[in-house]
């Protein structure tokens, strides 16, 4: 046994650690050696392994979830193969990529409390711990609230806030920003700032937001250390953040990895990271975008513009679980007097604050929660939900895209199409539940898309998925809606919004406040605080400068495919940044290539003057 501390004081000691789970995926070798407030970024494509590394490193793998694990992993001195999770508990804090699997007790203050209470922390000293954790992770506000009638962000809140109020010596965190709107992500920047300066905690970080997470400070806002994992859980980089990114740019942005904003766009365009002339190449790049293959009407091939889905008057509200339930009175409304159309060809973003009941309205929407008020008519929807484990009725993956349909050859052709569509094929005989979080809702889109409905309704779509897979499923709902279908989504990512709406929603204060396009909500400084937005200063750069919502996506468009996120099907090969092809002809503005007439971006439709920072 080492002395307490580890190594030479090292919080966390890992020595040649593999672990392959049941079906073959895993992780490893990992050597990781972490000092007190050291903090680590691992990045990599879905299914990589990341969550599997850090459910290593704090023993439930494989004390809860079965696999073959070789090498040592050391946690303040305690070997983690004798000790296991419970045994941890003092020194280790865990938000899992699902918050929801941890949350133990119905009452807020009471869950966050529990890991004090597990450790026989003083009662008198529990309250105060508990209130300061809460207000470390944004939380605050949700003292005295029921967990199980808390939105998915709100339950990410509390589960920070949960991880940190034992004050540990290490922080495993998968990805704490994934559900978060702009308040809650500033609140895990400053929780983590916290536990490194007041206890020195060190940690290990799974993102995928990190333009959110790092804000305008970029590489220098993030871990200053970088582990990359291959697509088969294999180290491949481990060093300094600025390093990992000049070096190693363009490769990552190919795996599909999700780098800084700062960091893709110098890889897919040529320059250094942050360098001068980098605004200026992505408006030489935007001036010269070809129109791109927009979702909305242009397109469609089914009934043009018809209403397929409306809701009138709507008051929906939220019971546990989102459920009104049998127990006590009717849920208070969290949105009154909604009135919107989804029409053919069209697709919306509904965005809005944790918590500002944006699930609800889509459940609603779905059928699936009776509304309090007004009526929705129209077509039948179907629903993709925030978790897609909620939805896994399939033993197999194969299973659960047929769940519903006709057994039968028509059947299985279909089933079959859908998982090569979404790069499933190699996993259809997999467990579901054994998938990456970014596997389950690739699954999950595919599992509804194959009934055709004419209506998709999908909360936090990109959720879990890497950047290509991001961009994939971003132009599959462009192509339904292109083929006639009406798609509303729900999304924290305003890049993401801007690349695939028409339109978007705004709900705050209980009421839908507004229905614009995406360049109007990028514009105005109002809408965007209201729905707890902050743009990048790539969409801060592109919005003083296009003419209009389409231009836009069709700048974003652009930058996509020089990074090699042109819009394809999710099982389809994976491209190499343009950037790095010799083929592809430069952009003006890159070194050594003559300007565009006049300033970059002059033939772009002035915009307004300014646009608010974040």
């Amino acid at each position: 046994m080492l002395a307490e501390g580890g190594a030479a004081g090292a919080v966390l000691q890992v020595t040649g650690l593999e672990a392959v789970l049941d079906g073959g995926a895993g992780v490893g070798p990992v050597d990781l050696r972490l000092a007190p407030g050291e903090q680590v970024l691992v990045l990599g494509p879905s299914g990589a392994g990341k969550s599997t590394l850090l459910r290593c490193l704090h023993g439930a793998v494989p004390h809860a979830v079965p696999a073959r694990v070789s090498g040592e992993v050391v946690v303040a001195g305690r070997a983690v193969a004798e000790h296991g999770v419970a045994a941890l508990a003092d020194v280790v804090g865990v938000l899992a990529q699902d918050p929801e699997t941890g949350v133990c007790l119905s009452d807020v203050a009471d869950e966050v409390a529990f890991p004090l209470e597990n450790l026989g922390t003083p009662p008198a000293a529990i309250g105060p711990a508990v209130a300061a954790a809460l207000g470390a992770a944004g939380a605050a506000h949700l003292a005295g609230r029921r967990t199980d009638a808390l939105s998915g962000g709100e339950l990410q809140r509390v589960a920070l806030a949960a991880a940190v109020v034992a004050r540990p010596r290490l922080l495993l965190l998968d990805e704490p920003t994934s559900l978060l709107d702009a308040d809650g992500v500033a609140a895990v920047r400053a929780a983590l700032a916290a536990a490194r300066e007041s206890t020195g905690a060190a940690c290990v970080l799974v993102e995928h937001r990190l333009d959110a997470l790092a804000g305008d400070a970029g590489v220098a806002g993030l871990p200053g250390r970088w582990v990359v994992l291959s697509a088969d859980g294999r180290v491949t980089h481990d060093g300094p953040a600025a390093q990992v990114a000049r070096d190693a740019g363009p490769e990552l942005l190919a795996r599909g990895c999700w780098l800084p904003e700062d960091v893709e766009l110098a890889a897919a365009l040529g320059g250094a990271v942050a360098g001068p002339g980098l605004r200026d190449r992505v408006l030489a790049l935007a001036s010269t975008a070809p129109p791109a293959r927009g979702a909305g009407c242009d397109g469609v091939t089914g009934p043009r513009r018809e209403v397929l889905l409306a809701a009138r008057g709507l008051a929906v509200g939220r019971g546990p679980r989102g459920r009104r339930g049998r127990r006590g009175p009717a849920p208070e409304p969290v949105l009154r007097g909604v009135d919107l159309e989804l029409r053919a060809g069209e697709v919306v973003a509904l965005v809005g604050a944790n918590g500002a009941g944006k699930s609800t309205l889509l459940t609603s929407l779905a059928g699936l929660l009776p509304p309090l008020a007004g009526t929705v008519a129209g077509v039948r929807p179907g629903l993709v939900v925030q978790n897609p484990e909620h939805q896994l009725a399939g033993r197999t993956v194969a299973a659960e895209v047929a769940v519903g349909l006709p057994p039968g050859p028509a059947t299985d052709a279909r089933v079959a199409a859908a998982l090569a569509r979404f790069g499933l094929a190699g996993l259809a005989d997999r467990d579901p539940h054994r998938l990456s979080g970014g596997e389950q809702r690739r699954l999950s889109l595919a599992a509804m898309l194959v009934h055709d409905r004419p209506v998709l309704l999908a909360d936090e779509p990109t959720f879990g998925l890497d950047r290509h897979g991001t961009a994939a499923v971003l132009g599959v709902l462009a192509d339904e809606a292109r083929a006639g279908r009406a798609v509303l989504l729900t999304c924290h990512d305003l890049r993401a919004v801007a690349s695939v709406a028409d339109r978007v929603l705004v709900i705050a204060d209980g009421r839908l406040v507004a229905d614009v396009d995406p360049l109007g909500l990028v514009r105005d400084p109002r809408l965007l605080d209201a729905a707890r937005l902050r743009p990048s200063r790539l969409l801060r750069w592109l919005a003083v400068a296009v003419a209009d919502a389409g231009r836009l996506r069709d700048a974003l468009a652009a930058l996509d495919a020089r990074g090699g996120f042109a819009a394809r099907d999710p099982g389809a090969a994976r491209a190499t940044p343009a950037a790095a092809d010799p083929g592809v002809a430069p952009v003006a503005g890159e070194p050594g290539v003559a300007p565009a007439a006049g300033a970059p971006g002059a033939a772009l439709a002035a915009g307004p003057a300014e646009v608010p920072a974040p």
